[in-house]
């Protein structure tokens, strides 16, 4: 027996229909700023993930570059301010 077939049958519980892919690219696509408002135009699943990579890798810069940014602005606010944002940005 192939190890394929052996896969599919150990993981058959877990396996995902076309169906269900489909309907997950379609959601993916709706969160991407870059191809939600091309729902009536096809787009292929490949570039529906190459997009979704692409934005994330950009939302990890922009969540560095806020990093540094704070960083920054509390190395230069005198304590009593820098404790009120730190509480700030703890509380949830």
């Amino acid at each position: 027996m192939s190890s394929r077939r052996s896969r599919s049958r150990q993981s058959g519980a877990s396996r995902i229909s076309d169906d269900q892919i489909n309907d997950l690219i379609l959601k993916l696509q709706q969160l991407l700023p870059e191809l939600r408002n091309r729902s009536s135009d096809k787009v292929s699943a490949g570039r529906v993930l190459q997009e979704t990579c692409n934005y994330i890798r950009n939302l990890h810069r922009e969540v560095d570059d806020l990093s540094e940014r704070l960083s920054e602005l509390l190395a230069n606010t005198d304590s009593a301010q820098a404790a009120l944002i730190r509480s700030l940005l703890t509380q949830q």
